[in-house]
């Protein structure tokens, strides 16, 4: 399958970067941190630019975000009957909601990419909760340039390793969530403690 969008990235270039980055961040499953790598990968290869594919990977991310908060802000009933069919869906939703709830705009900036597979849902999540758009922007953009830099610029100085590093990176993103979670967890008891 990561060969497929190997293969999309050779053929589409730019598009389907920007298609990847905006749709993932909309929960619809897309690999697209094989995606990224592929994109770092063609541009240390010289197929393609590497600060365009930086730069269209952020506003495609972006976009998605703001698309996502806006719909979670404007549209809960469609979100609730959403929800209501899909039960692992509807559990990645609750667990966002408690981050935004204890985490506010750090919830946001984390979930970009520290936990990123929560990523769509906290912002679904923080649209409906009313967070701040000034705020929910700037924390998003931050957190949104850590994680399109980290994906494309692997890509790039690791391209001749590009196989290996995908799997590396498939199972790493689940490991990085889970022990931000963690920290995350540890800390709120800490601060509850005292």
């Amino acid at each position: 399958m990561i060969d497929f969008f190997f293969g999309l990235v050779a053929t589409w270039g730019l598009l389907i970067i920007a298609a990847s980055a905006y749709f993932s961040c909309l929960a619809v499953p897309v690999p697209t941190f094989a995606v990224m790598l592929s994109g770092g990968a063609f541009a240390a290869a010289g197929d393609l630019v590497l600060w365009q594919v930086l730069l269209v990977a952020y506003l495609a991310a972006l976009a998605g975000d703001q698309t996502g908060f806006r719909l979670g802000r404007t549209g809960g009933n469609w979100l609730d009957g959403f929800l209501e069919t899909r039960p692992n869906r509807a559990a990645l939703f609750a667990r966002a909601q408690q981050v935004v709830d204890r985490w506010g705009s750090a919830g946001v900036f984390l979930s970009t990419w520290a936990a990123a597979p929560l990523g769509p849902w906290v912002n679904f999540a923080a649209g409906a909760a009313k967070l701040d758009p000034l705020r929910f922007f700037i924390w998003d953009a931050l957190g949104e340039a850590i994680w399109v830099a980290g994906y494309v610029l692997l890509g790039y100085f690791f391209a001749s390793h590009l196989d290996a590093l995908t799997t590396l990176v498939a199972d790493w993103a689940w490991l990085l969530t889970a022990i931000s979670l963690a920290v995350a967890a540890g800390l709120f008891l800490l601060r509850a403690k005292n």
